[in-house]
């Protein structure tokens, strides 16, 4: 009776019994590589697509924040010069020849500006007054931020290489008096800020020129020369160098084919200002780190896989038998587990699912709602206009004067023809991104919404001031939307004026690097400037407005390209500026 079970056991580790397992357990093993192999490639693939994709979004992003800031800076400085130009304290300085507080004057200016330093020269070039007192006395009769505004009553941009390495950036503009030029007022820029501030990254950054010339850069050796010279003087240091060094023929071979930890890639921004150009360079050392770790844990992974397997068939017989009956129980076990997991997660999804539809529907209760509002809001101002000319014509009517009732008919049927537009606009909104812009007289624009409000002008009797150049000054967009916007600053500036027993409306719009409109009333003024352009704020009575006009407003200028601002006057009142980019022939065509 004790051999038969032996005699059992000798013939399940035979060869006959033990051949087709081997074969299985090959086979298994290929699959095993052949999943574990084609997996790594897969995955390496993927996560160097995806990881080189989230590094051109981050250098592009940081490359259009950068520009950005540098452009801020430019314009915030840009007007500073026409401003001190109208200083009567150095006008007065300049003609009585005493700059014994002129210095001080100066400083007080540049702490208040932010501006890198303020000098005032005489009409000899010399400095008789700066914020840094060692250039006092200094000559700039050659200077090119001396003689150009000289000759010109505009203020004046220069780049000059200084000495030491590295350029200076200056607004000049000159002083005068009636046709006596006195003196220039020159403000120097403080640009290598941004050189400071970037040198902290991991990024090669440089600025040039309309000639190619780099002004700004993260490697000082850089400045003076062109790119292509820059990068065969000195690369930049770390990691970034070792990418220069491999890519330093880059016109040949694009950068972006390398992936090795050593190429970088090459992002380029214009900056809109005087053709300068912003470039950088960004290693793409990281990705193969990022990449190989994620590899690193697969392979890892599979191997001990690899070794368990081994390990399993290296078991006798009996005690695998054994295994495989405690796993199929415990497999039982987790299969038990995971049917009930899995009703609870379809029960789960059924509700996500019923939530979810719930949220759309109220979504699009909210939008239509949105839109009721804004299309109510909108038609008020045309229909108060035409119960207004029917009153006038129904008066007219009565009096015979027929041909002056037929005029009130025709400007409702503008009015009708005017709601059409609003509710064909309102329409565009859902489709945003199909409006097709074309160029548009600012002025014609502001006689337009002007004669629009025409009625509530009259009867409320309010003063009216314009301030409008010579010279038309033209925009790229949709005039239809910034008649829209001209109107509600309009009305605003009505309404404010409410509780004023003299009201007036200032409008004013000027030219120079943008459009601006500006609308100045003399009511309350502003209260809270942080929900002002929210949807659905106002500080009108109920039934006056809903809170949407600078909402839309304020989105209408955004899509052109400007932007909307508020703030309150000086001697009261609020202030509403709306900025547009201004087209370049309209200027030239202007100046």
């Amino acid at each position: 009776m004790t051999d038969t079970p032996k005699k059992t056991r000798g013939q399940a580790l035979s060869w006959p019994r033990s051949g087709p397992i081997s074969w299985r357990v090959r086979i298994a093993l290929v699959v095993l590589l052949v999943v574990a192999s084609t997996t790594v490639w897969v995955t390496n693939r993927l996560l160097t697509d995806r990881f080189t994709q989230s590094t051109r979004n981050h250098a592009e992003l940081r490359l259009a924040l950068y520009s950005g800031n540098l452009l801020s800076e430019l314009r915030r400085n840009a007007i500073v010069p026409q401003l001190l130009s109208r200083d009567p304290t150095l006008i007065g300085a300049l003609q009585s020849g005493d700059f014994s507080q002129s210095t001080q004057r100066l400083i007080s200016f540049v702490e208040e500006i932010g501006a890198a330093s303020l000098m005032l020269l005489d009409k000899e070039g010399r400095t008789v007054a700066a914020t840094n007192r060692n250039r006092l006395g200094e000559q700039h009769r050659n200077a090119t931020y001396f003689v150009d505004p000289i000759r010109s009553n505009a203020t004046i941009f220069s780049v000059m290489q200084r000495e030491v390495g590295g350029y200076s950036f200056t607004y000049a503009r000159r002083l005068e008096a009636g046709s006596q030029v006195l003196g220039v007022i020159v403000v120097e820029v403080d640009l290598h800020k941004f050189e400071r501030a970037w040198a902290g990254i991991s990024d090669a950054v440089l600025v040039t020129d309309s000639t190619g010339a780099i002004i700004l850069a993260t490697e000082p050796r850089w400045r003076g020369l062109n790119e292509k010279e820059a990068l065969r003087r000195q690369t930049p240091q770390g990691a970034i160098q070792r990418a220069i060094r491999a890519t330093a023929d880059w016109t040949a071979l694009p950068a972006d084919a390398y992936l090795q930890g050593e190429a970088v890639m090459r992002m380029e921004s214009r900056i809109p200002f005087r053709g300068w150009q912003m470039t950088s360079y960004t290693t793409y050392a990281s990705i193969r780190e990022r990449v190989n770790g994620v590899l690193a844990l697969e392979i890892m992974g599979f191997a001990i896989l690899l070794a368990l397997a081994f390990y399993a068939l290296s078991r006798k017989t009996a005690l695998r038998m054994a295994l495989f009956q405690r796993e199929s129980a415990e497999l039982r076990v987790l299969n038990t587990r995971l049917q009930r997991e899995i009703a609870e997660r379809e029960r789960v999804q059924k509700t996500l699912e019923v939530a979810e539809q719930s949220l759309a529907q109220s979504s699009k209760l909210a939008a239509l709602g949105e839109m009721s509002a804004a299309v109510s809001h909108e038609l008020n101002q045309p229909l108060a206009a035409m119960k207004t000319y029917l009153a006038g014509a129904r008066l007219l009517l009565r009096r015979n004067r027929a041909e002056e009732a037929l005029a009130s008919f025709g400007r409702i049927d503008d009015l009708i023809e005017r709601m059409g537009a609003i509710t064909r606009q309102l329409k565009s909104y859902a489709r945003k991104g199909a409006d097709t812009f074309s160029p548009v007289n600012m002025g014609d624009a502001l006689a337009s919404a002007l004669s629009m409000m025409e009625p509530q002008l009259r009867q409320r009797h309010v003063q009216i001031s314009q301030i409008l150049p010579e010279a038309p000054v033209r925009v790229m967009g949709d005039r239809m939307r910034i008649e829209q916007v001209m109107v509600n600053l309009l009305r605003n500036a009505l309404d404010a004026t409410k509780s004023v027993s003299d009201p007036e409306v200032e409008i004013i719009l000027a030219y120079g690097e943008t459009a601006t409109l500006t609308v100045r009333d003399n009511g309350a003024g502003i209260e809270d400037f942080d929900a002002l352009f929210e949807p659905f704020y106002t500080t009108k009575q109920p039934g006056d407005g809903v809170g949407l006009g600078l909402a839309i407003s304020s989105g209408i200028v955004n899509d052109l390209g400007g932007r909307l601002t508020a703030r309150n006057g000086q001697n009261g009142g609020a202030v509403f500026e709306m900025q547009l980019p201004i087209l370049e022939d309209s200027l030239e065509a202007a100046e």
